[in-house]
């Protein structure tokens, strides 16, 4: 695996548009107005539109030509048909350019002449990379670049985003836009011909902006590749995986599985449990164990924590004698969870959250609120996120509600700490924490040997491997 001229594709000073136009139907008008829509001219990089039938597109000159331009562009996107890509990714490369995106869907996976080797060749004697074919394409935000065909331009943030699929690509920006989500890297992979997973890995886990790495996966081309570079980069930071489609062969799932948390990585099956465990995750305290203990203001809401513990392999931290001895003297109950009646104000709760802190024998603080009349929900907010921003354990919470708990969970926002919106989702936050521990445990595992297996055995292993790793579509050389 290589990181060699990836700089060029996320931080480019000059982007070559090869199939810009200004028919409002063509991908190539789109990416343009991306690229002239943000800051990336304003910062001072160079766009430069090729189209031999234009002299002028979004008014910018427009080369007829790659050898017509300026300079070698660091950045080309190609936008114009199957047979030209191979051809183009040859002139920029004796042009001196570095790196490529082919929006141009590939035949190939139509029963067509493909792509793949075409433009791996016409690359490979100009060490050019090549990110897809049919890439949606990609974008860093920090400098302003949205070198892409999406809807909108993907807000400033410290979470690299990988997805094969560009439709849930353009989804999860949609829906991060709305959650207020940013992006260090947003990355609409393709088919993986050049740039893959593993060397996508390598360069983000050593990428100062990118603070947790989201990967959404169809398949893996090189699981040898794969597996070698998310250890590397789960060393680092957090490396969260969602799989997108389950092979039929008997076991492949429980082997992707296994590979996952091996690698310290960790898996969830859905979008939103995507976001909720970088909420949870990027956020997170050093944690011992997977003891919680829980204050809340319903019994109600103490049940359904129970309930979403229950069967987790989790559990209700015992509170201490000293502990139960402080909530006392707090006029809280001393059993956990905690549950503080309606009328309770915000000294009881500033009370109670200390004394939590301090129980050596929780691991982690669950902070359940629904809205009463007695007291503003903002207020408890205020008086303790400062405390819970100072502990040295994991604190989740939950405001339960609309608009009157919606400050509340903004200063919880603002001081860093997690929250969610229902307090399964708060429970799960808190699960997907001792999942993540363990895998990393796993990482830092060193076998103790290697058993004797039969060659039949090793045959069937190998075969779920590559089912797990892979679409099937190829074979799994390196597994």
């Amino acid at each position: 695996m290589s990181i060699r001229n990836l700089d060029r594709l996320f931080q480019p000073r000059s982007v070559a548009v090869i199939g810009a136009s200004d028919n409002p139907q063509r991908i190539g008008t789109r990416v343009l107005a991306n690229l002239l829509a943000g800051d990336f001219v304003r910062n001072g990089g160079m766009v430069w539109p090729v189209n031999p039938k234009h002299q002028r597109l979004q008014g910018l000159a427009s080369a007829s030509r790659v050898s017509a331009l300026a300079g070698a562009p660091d950045l080309a996107i190609i936008c114009t048909p199957p047979a030209t890509v191979p051809g183009l990714i040859h002139e920029l490369g004796q042009a001196g350019g570095k790196a490529a995106i082919v929006m141009t869907a590939d035949p190939g996976h139509h029963g067509g002449r493909g792509l793949r080797q075409p433009m791996l060749e016409a690359a490979r004697p100009y060490l050019l990379r090549v990110l897809g074919a049919g890439s949606a394409g990609l974008q860093s935000p920090a400098l302003g670049l949205d070198a892409s065909f999406t809807q909108m331009a993907a807000r400033k943030g410290k979470l690299a985003f990988v997805s094969q699929s560009a439709a849930l690509a353009t989804a999860v920006l949609d829906w991060a836009g709305q959650r207020g989500i940013g992006f260090s890297r947003f990355v609409a992979m393709g088919d993986g011909v050049d740039v893959d997973f593993g060397d996508l890995l390598d360069y983000l886990a050593a990428d100062s902006e990118t603070e947790a790495i989201l990967l959404c996966i169809e398949h893996v081309s090189s699981a040898r590749k794969f597996m070698s570079a998310g250890r590397l980069a789960a060393r680092g930071k957090p490396v969260i995986v969602l799989k997108m489609g389950r092979d039929a062969a008997p076991g492949a799932d429980l082997v992707f599985d296994a590979a996952i948390r091996r690698a310290g990585m960790l898996r969830v099956n859905s979008t939103d449990d995507l976001f909720d465990a970088v909420e949870t995750l990027a956020r997170q305290r050093p944690q011992r164990g997977e003891r919680l203990a829980v204050l809340t203001n319903g019994g109600g809401l103490r049940l359904i924590a129970s309930d979403a513990l229950a069967g987790s392999g989790a559990q209700l931290a015992a509170l201490s004698p000293a502990t139960q001895k402080l909530l006392t003297q707090a006029g809280a109950p001393h059993d956990n969870p905690v549950v503080l009646l309606a009328d309770a104000q915000v000294e009881r709760y500033t009370s109670a959250v200390q004394a939590l802190l301090r129980e050596p024998q929780a691991d982690a603080l669950l902070f359940l609120h629904a809205p009463t009349a007695m007291l503003p929900s903002h207020r408890i907010a205020e008086a303790v996120a400062p405390l819970m921003r100072a502990a040295g354990k994991s604190v989740l919470s939950c405001w339960l509600g609309g608009d009157s708990v919606a400050q509340a969970r903004r200063v919880f926002a603002d001081a860093g700490l997690p929250t969610y919106d229902t307090p399964e989702k708060a429970i799960h936050g808190f699960l997907q924490i001792a999942q993540y521990r363990r895998n990393q445990a796993l990482l830092m595992e060193v076998p103790v040997g290697v058993p004797t297996t039969s060659a039949g055995g090793r045959a069937t292993a190998r075969q779920l491997v590559q089912a797990a790793l892979h679409d099937g579509r190829s074979a799994l050389s390196d597994a």
